[in-house]
């Protein structure tokens, strides 16, 4: 298997007197990437300008980021024809891996855009580099800019950045460089198509948390309603647990509960409601041991979101009469 570490650059409406074309808000006009061999040796390079056909003129910002000119563009050739090319390079056999997660949503908006087959139908593994330097090298939920990473590193900044080439090369150098297996079996799940059934969602234990992307559900309540959702099961050994903490939800997005194994103690549940493409939403619930001081916290957490809601339907109540 091979690794694709992709970046693209892309422009958007030149100012905001020019209409957003809502089936396009960011038009790609660049492909980079690096061809990794499973040994993470280099073995091919991709480089190619899109000319563009929707947002023909430079946004501002774009213009000041990216050394490129509009006669370079101009002299790309057409999104289809580069994104054909580049499936062919990519070959049969690979996982991406990109810098933060926008990469791959906007390459299958800009290929749904042009009618293109989907690269899956479904949710996909890939590596987010930026995700992987933080679970090797900090807390694992801060997210740093490539440059930032580069000078962290001490690798030779040889190149300018924001050229799509250029930062798919910073990206693999970086990528690399994980051998740790904790780390690299940390792979994300693209959503930008979730899952159409039952039979595609996924259900996956890592070595200390477990994660379920769901199918499409028609709102929050009818996902709230779901037996898989809203179950507390021990992701170790499979079996239903007694809840300690009930769910509550404290800011209207995330859901937590907190259940109690008898063999592996106190397992946290959080549930993110997302909005799917079509405005419904799917759910995102991930499980993982904590220790009594967490389970503790999250109590409070609990208790005073309870609080929170009495004092403000106290307050409603109040104004009504």
């Amino acid at each position: 298997m091979n690794y694709i570490v992709l970046d693209l650059e892309w422009n958007q409406p030149m100012d905001a007197q020019e209409k957003i074309n809502e089936q396009l808000p960011f038009e790609i006009i660049e492909i980079g990437a690096v061809k990794l061999n499973s040994d993470k040796e280099q073995i091919g390079t991709f480089s190619k300008v899109v000319k563009p056909a929707v947002y023909t003129s430079m946004n501002h910002i774009t213009r000041r980021l990216l050394n490129i000119s509009e006669n370079e563009l101009d002299h790309g050739n057409g999104f289809r024809d580069v994104m054909e090319e580049f499936l062919a390079w990519c070959g049969s056999d690979y996982v991406f891996c990109t810098w933060g997660t926008l990469d791959l949503m906007e390459l299958q908006r800009n290929m749904d855009y042009y009618g293109m087959t989907p690269i899956a139908e479904k949710p996909f593994a890939y590596y987010d580099v930026q995700k992987l330097f933080s679970l090797q090298n900090e807390d694992g939920k801060s997210r740093r800019s490539l440059e930032y990473v580069v000078d962290y590193m001490k690798l030779a900044k040889n190149e300018q950045f924001h050229r799509a080439l250029y930062d798919a090369c910073y990206t693999a150098e970086i990528f690399a460089t994980f051998t740790d297996p904790y780390v690299l079996e940390k792979y994300s799940f693209d959503t930008y198509r979730i899952p159409r059934n039952k039979e595609d969602e996924i259900d996956i234990v890592f070595s200390n948390y477990a994660k379920y992307i769901s199918r499409e559900f028609e709102d929050k309540q009818e996902a709230i309603a779901d037996r898989k959702v809203s179950s507390m099961r021990c992701y170790l050994c499979r079996k239903n647990i007694k809840r300690r903490i009930k769910w509550f939800c404290p800011n209207g997005k995330h859901y937590y509960g907190v259940g109690y194994c008898d063999i592996h103690q106190y397992v946290k549940f959080k549930v993110r409601m997302k909005k799917s493409q079509d405005e419904h939403v799917y759910v995102v619930k991930t499980a993982r041991c904590i220790t009594r001081d967490e389970f503790e916290q999250l109590n409070e957490k609990m208790e005073k979101t309870k609080l929170q809601k009495k004092l403000a339907k106290k307050k409603q109540n109040a104004a009504g009469g």
